[in-house]
């Protein structure tokens, strides 16, 4: 899982982190996106290390910790955000905490070494009257349009993760007695599921789409059980989702950037704005905590609190 080096010394620090990208897969489950994320952060951890001839977990103690903390602060190569640098120090402290609890190190060296503390940002979310648009911008009966429009109906109908809905199977997709799409079967991260309602205008884009545009797009390809497919027959990529997206909002006129995750935070957004509880907006989005979901509350009181400064007569 890493770039090996033939010196024997250098393999036991490497197959340490082979071990625990595997501990993070398989038994915590974690997806794979994350594991790449964990993999990239402690391939730059290890060359640090090699560098100051450090090459067994023994071998690195919380100096050498505290120096590379201090080293992503200060490079001046590429230098580093603030959340790309906490990401890694939270990388090298979930590895040191494995090596401790393996029983492959005596300490753990990294439990002081603290990340950057970052500013609270509120999700960037749209109004409805510009979601609208985008998914206007999408309107059309040619096979590209009837894909796009089901696309962006799922991903404002049900807050899925742009990932969540690339991975999407046809079978995922769940009817009612009616024959009707209601539902959608959602693998959030850690392959965890979660079921979540179609609106009305998603289930009608998903229906025409599936009739009239997949069964076209299949035929250009080999057989595959995905649920959006690309013009020539495959799974629709997260890049190809990103510049459908971005295709659709420049075609709406928005004149602002948006992103697959505008589509999550607008969806938590509206849903909190028109009086939905906040802990059925955490079942929704598959956050495992609420606290995560509590900050789209701070974006709402926000908006109150401008709608009542600008329309009560004594608010200023």
């Amino acid at each position: 899982m890493t770039e090996r080096s033939q010196s024997p010394a250098a393999t036991a620090l490497e197959d340490a982190v082979d071990r625990y990208l595997r501990h993070v897969s398989i038994e915590r489950g974690l997806s794979a996106n994350t594991v790449a994320a964990y993999r990239r952060d402690l391939a730059g951890y290890l060359r640090f290390l090699a560098g100051a001839g450090v090459t067994t977990p023994a071998a690195i103690d919380q100096a050498r910790v505290s120096a590379f903390a201090q080293h992503l602060r200060t490079r001046e190569d590429r230098a580093l955000s603030a959340s790309s640098m906490a990401r890694m120090l939270s990388s090298v402290r979930s590895f040191h905490r494995f090596l401790f609890e393996e029983g492959l190190a005596t300490l753990n060296v990294a439990a002081e070494v603290k990340p950057p503390k970052l500013a609270s940002r509120l999700p960037k979310a749209i109004t409805i009257e510009q979601m609208a648009s985008v998914l206007e911008a999408a309107s059309g009966d040619d096979i590209q349009s009837l894909r796009d429009r089901a696309l962006l109906e799922l991903l404002y109908a049900t807050g899925a993760r742009i990932s969540e809905a690339v991975d999407l199977n046809v079978d995922d997709v769940l009817g009612s007695e009616g024959g009707s799409m209601d539902m959608v079967r959602l693998f959030g991260k850690g392959s965890k599921q979660r079921i979540v309602p179609l609106g009305s205008f998603a289930r009608a884009a998903i229906d025409a789409y599936l009739v009239r545009a997949r069964p076209l797009l299949s035929a250009r390809g080999r057989a595959t059980p995905a649920l959006f497919l690309g013009l020539r027959g495959q799974r629709v990529s997260r890049q190809n989702a990103w510049l459908i997206i971005r295709a659709r909002a420049q075609k709406a006129g928005l004149g602002i950037e948006i992103s697959p995750h505008t589509f999550r935070h607008s969806f938590a957004t509206h849903l909190l704005a028109g009086g939905a509880d906040v802990r059925v907006v955490q079942e929704l989005l598959g956050h495992s905590s609420v606290a995560t979901t509590q900050i789209y509350t701070l974006v709402t009181a926000d908006t109150l609190r401008d709608m009542y400064t600008t329309a009560h007569p004594r608010a200023r």
